[in-house]
């Protein structure tokens, strides 16, 4: 006779068989496709709402999926924004606290989990994960390429008119188009070719719009500068510099100019980052397209972001590493036919750290332990529009090219941005009064209440994430190319200990 007590363990356990459903087999868990070009802020797409930049396909991504109004960087710079998308963990957790620092080939990533799952892992485009010296940029199969098994990718470089890409040998692979083109066109070859057996996981790493800006003339011609809607906050002559260098006569094409970059500073750079964009737009197009022919449309989630945004002018400012809107603020589309309620628009929090965890939940997969964002599958799903209540923020060392002179922490919530520095507060925007971030409460004594509810709120999702001024350094490291002019580090305790030990070199 069986124990009363085993058959209701056995009863038990067959209830919940029943009510919670298996993880889908491998052949049948969904796609993943992560677009995400560099430095492209939320603004700079018609659907949400600007009247100037053309965007037809991603406008259609939105309507045919849905669009999160409210997506953020947690640290708006490149390095740390991608390697926070990997591994779902802050910059102080992954190691990647600044630019140009290698992650460690022991962190868990996003595609690691993915390929051990049954998943066909694909790089293309910028990766800029390996630190050292940014040339030629050639990343070996292995390791250091952190779970992606198809690779077509280079480590950093800006050359957007002559991009160029490395496979699985040291060997140079030119190509005579603009990079979003040429990009586009390593991931139509691996979509075309991917086994019948495998869900795939593709993420496609453009470089535009990133400065310097510039597109090629068939883009460039659909905007007059003079003709653009600036924003309120926009001011003339933030830099002023001719935008890119030349290109070299040899490797020139035709229908290339000697400078197809725009001068900085004014409207034509903002022309050109909008000429990038529908230039990329075209490339989504193309890829929707050859998911359509493939058969794997229906059952692809689409995630279109990107690292952080740019301020091109905006309060006179430039570039990123900034809690401005400009700086922060990322696109946010998620498509998925299959299962993604299409035309929804949510103004959900949204923000890196989320997104390898709601991922990975919608393909039915389970969520590591150390992953620091918020599941956020069933908002995507339609079933509620509830998400974290503030999106938590880093910066941890000065960059004064940027505006930036020393590390910050900052939060988002529904209503306020704030951001304060180790010795007092910074920032603080009312975005529903102030949705220009015209003006500035921190220095305002009636907000002093507010500020100190805010700095609890701050100080407690410091503490709740492990996170500390001490990770700080007031060191300039991301300067002059100190952290991979020479050598490769993975922190900065490691390159300041070295050019402690090189003074010469490390100047």
């Amino acid at each position: 006779m069986i124990p009363s007590v085993v058959k209701r363990f056995f009863l038990a356990t067959a209830l919940v068989c029943l009510l919670v459903p298996a993880a889908p087999a491998a052949d049948k868990r969904p796609n993943i496709l992560l677009l995400f070009p560099d430095q492209m802020r939320a603004e700079a797409m018609g659907c949400m709402g600007n009247p100037d930049v053309k965007t037809p396909n991603l406008d259609r991504m939105a309507k045919e999926g849905m669009l999160f109004r409210r997506t953020y960087a947690n640290t708006p710079v490149c390095c740390p924004a991608r390697a926070i998308l990997l591994t779902g963990t802050y910059p102080h957790v992954n190691g990647m606290v600044a630019n140009d620092l290698r992650l460690r080939e022991s962190e868990v990533t996003i595609a690691e989990i993915l390929r051990d799952a049954g998943y066909r892992t694909g790089f293309i485009g910028k990766w800029h994960l390996d630190g050292g010296p940014r040339l030629p940029g050639y990343i070996p199969p292995g390791p250091r390429r952190q779970g992606f098994d198809y690779w077509a990718a280079y480590e950093c470089s800006h050359t957007h008119f002559t991009p160029y890409y490395f496979r699985d040998t040291p060997d140079v692979i030119m190509v005579q188009k603009f990079e979003p083109e040429a990009s586009a066109d390593f991931a139509v070859e691996f979509l075309k070719n991917l086994p019948k057996d495998k869900p795939f996981f593709l993420t496609l790493q453009l470089g535009p719009p990133h400065d310097p800006y510039g597109a090629p003339t068939e883009y460039t011609k659909q905007y007059d500068p003079e003709k653009l809607t600036m924003r309120k906050n926009w001011q003339p002559d933030s830099e002023k510099s001719k935008g890119g260098p030349a290109i070299p006569p040899k490797l020139r094409y035709p229908g290339l100019p000697e400078n197809p970059y725009a001068p900085a500073g004014g409207k034509d750079e903002v022309a050109a980052y909008y000429a990038a964009i529908t230039a990329i737009d075209d490339q989504v197009g193309r890829i929707l397209k050859t998911l359509k022919e493939n058969g794997q449309d229906e059952n692809t989630i689409i995630l279109f972001t990107s690292d952080h945004g740019d301020m091109l002018g905006s309060h006179g400012l430039r570039r990123k590493r900034k809690p401005y809107q400009e700086s922060a603020g990322v696109p946010g589309i998620m498509r998925w036919p299959a299962k993604i309620p299409a035309g929804k628009v949510v103004d959900t929090l949204y923000s890196h750290v989320d997104m390898p965890v709601t991922l990975l939940s919608l393909a039915g997969l389970s969520v590591p332990k150390n992953m620091q964002g918020s599941d956020l599958s069933h908002v995507a799903l339609g079933h509620t529009t509830k998400g974290p209540d503030a999106v938590f923020q880093q910066i941890f060392v000065p960059f004064r090219p940027d505006q930036i002179e020393k590390p910050w922490r900052g939060i988002i919530t529904d209503r306020y941005t704030y951001a304060r520095y180790q010795d007092g507060a910074w920032l603080l925007f009312d975005n529903q009064q102030d949705p220009w971030q015209m003006t500035n409460l921190a220095t305002d004594a009636k907000s002093a209440s507010l500020i100190k509810s805010l700095d609890q709120k701050l100080s407690a999702m410091m503490k709740k994430q492990g996170d500390a001024w001490s990770f700080n350094s007031n060191e300039l490291v991301e300067e002059g190319g100190r952290l991979y002019k020479h050598g490769t580090f993975y922190t900065v305790d490691e390159y300041l200990q070295w050019a402690k030990a090189n003074p010469d070199k490390a100047k």
